[in-house]
């Protein structure tokens, strides 16, 4: 579907070499060094200027919610995409701080939604069906959300974009999350089912029995088996926007829990696009720990965040900027 391939490390070494001859003492930037030697490689360059910063919120429903897997109704999935449009939500105002550009992408809510300028209507359907009971989508459906994500992707790198930060909205899709995290990490079942936006004990244990009859309901294991049998329409369009934007050889910005099971689903197709991504925070869902553990990632921020939206990943930009601007604004020392 798309070629990944791995990052060209031949000019490490020099760039090692670069980041250390800086005005600064070797190695006082910490992980900021690190930072700005995966920026250059990705970018192929040792003055890596970085063009916009745009974060993209993919918003779906699930058919899982009927099995009272969510503390709050689909309805309010539309409710919230109206409120990143009227600039009111979070990722609204860490998008402003960070100076990114807010784009949202209904990729399959349940309701229709009004046109907005901000808004891109790529739905797949009107919510995926229930994975408690059957496929959550058909392969076509999977594979039309992928190219729609990849194709976002591209048209971005297009407008000058060079730093992706998606994140998502939707009811129920912390349950979809987990058996990706599931079957694509593995990791047990259980230990990465977490109460959501807010469920009590009765609904947890809903939720944890809803997922186990899903995951016996199938046995599928391969990344697109598992993403057509478990996951939601924005889950598999964000995947699909972190492989553009990875074969465009861009900095992808993975947010939390949700949008770290896209992006190990993404790596899980594509391996290699793993090297283009950068952990913004560590999620306090449960299950985000086998994620970064699955993909050996180390995120910049701790801040017990568990919102979504993108909002970790809002955050980081600035991080990811000035790290760039090690390499591009500091003077070297002289030799």
């Amino acid at each position: 579907m798309i070629d990944i391939p791995p990052l060209d490390r031949a000019a490490e070494p020099a760039l090692r070499e670069t980041i250390d001859g800086k005005a600064k003492p070797v190695g006082s930037l910490g992980r900021l060094e690190d930072l700005a030697l995966q920026i250059a490689l990705v970018r192929g360059t040792a003055r890596p200027a970085l063009g916009k910063a745009r974060s993209v919120v993919f918003a779906g429903d699930h058919g899982l919610t009927a099995e009272g897997v969510s503390a709050h109704p689909p309805e309010v999935t539309a409710a919230m995409v109206g409120n990143f449009l009227a600039g009111g939500a979070t990722i609204s105002a860490f998008a402003r701080i960070a100076g990114a550009e807010l784009r949202v992408v209904d990729a399959g809510v349940a309701s229709a939604l009004p046109a907005h300028p901000d808004l891109t209507d790529a739905k797949i359907a009107p919510g995926t069906r229930n994975a408690a009971r059957e496929p959550a989508m058909t392969p076509a459906q999977r594979d039309a959300a992928l190219d729609a994500g990849i194709a976002l992707a591209r048209e971005a790198v297009a407008e000058g974009v060079d730093i992706l930060a998606p994140g998502e909205m939707g009811i129920g899709n912390t349950a979809s999350a987990s058996l990706l995290v599931h079957r694509l990490a593995p990791a047990p079942l259980d230990p990465v089912i977490g109460r959501g936006a807010g469920l009590d004990d009765p609904g947890l244990e809903r939720k944890r029995a809803a997922l186990a009859r899903a995951a016996a309901r199938a046995d599928a294991t391969d990344p697109h088996g598992v993403l057509a049998e478990f996951g939601g329409f924005e889950i598999a369009m964000m995947a699909g926007f972190m492989l553009g934007g990875a074969a465009e050889n861009r900095l992808v910005l993975v947010d939390g829990f949700i949008a770290g099971a896209a992006a190990l689903t993404a790596v899980r197709i594509a391996p290699a696009a793993r090297e283009r991504m950068i952990f913004a925070h560590r999620s306090a869902e449960p299950g985000a720990k086998a994620i970064l553990d699955a993909l050996d990632a180390d995120p910049l921020l701790d801040l017990g965040l568990r919102l979504g939206e993108g909002s970790g990943a809002a955050l980081a930009i600035p991080l990811v900027r000035a790290a760039a601007a090690m390499l591009t604004d500091l003077a070297d020392y002289p030799r």
